[in-house]
């Protein structure tokens, strides 16, 4: 009788997901992703890329989604062309940012087509506000799930500067510019201290 061995998996390296998505899969993910998100992709890419396929960490999809706010562009497009480039090069990249692009880019030319014919229909714009409507609501439970990673600071720092942010722009109307001239360095000097 003989005895079949079997060679262990090696394990992927830290911060690598359980399997190298293929081409196919990151063209198919971000495909899904931008038919599934309608007023914004973030609520779906997170959850695709995080609690589905288990490509990213929470905290790796923010640092990446971090990042993307910083460079230049729509944050969702950067990060399908910075999540695809991790994963599988410079290809890799252009497959993930066509998957990303192309589907919405082919309904929203038809229906463009379709509501210039129809635009004037009083149901129609009332079901586009329930839709916007909707979107909102898939913002709003992203923000909060991309939040908890903020609560594992025991001093409750990041958390107080959320809160600062959301204060100065959102309630005080200060411009999104002066809110971040006094936050950052504050941010900063925080963080140096604790250090």
């Amino acid at each position: 009788m003989s005895e079949t061995v079997v060679a262990p998996v090696p394990p992927s390296p830290p911060g690598s997901p359980p399997h190298k998505p293929t081409l196919l899969d990151l063209f198919v993910a971000f495909a899904l992703i931008s038919l599934c998100g309608f007023g914004g992709v973030l609520a779906w890419s997170r959850r695709m890329l995080v609690e589905e396929r288990k490509w990213m960490t929470p905290d790796e999809f923010n640092d990446a989604y971090a990042l993307c706010q910083f460079l230049p562009g729509p944050n969702v497009v950067n990060l399908s062309v910075v999540f695809g480039r991790r994963i599988r090069g410079p290809v890799g990249s252009a497959v993930a940012l066509v998957g990303l692009i192309g589907p919405p880019f082919v309904i929203v030319s038809l229906i463009s087509l379709l509501y210039a014919r129809f635009g004037e229909i009083a149901a129609l714009q009332r079901m586009l506000m329930a839709v916007a409507a909707a979107a909102v609501g898939l913002v709003l439970g992203t923000c909060a799930k991309m939040a908890l990673p903020l609560l594992k600071d025991r001093f409750a720092i990041a958390p107080l500067i959320a809160l600062a942010t959301f204060a100065t722009v959102g309630v005080l109307r200060w411009p999104i510019y002066t809110a971040l001239a006094v936050l950052i360095p504050l941010s900063i000097a925080i963080a140096w201290v604790r250090r």
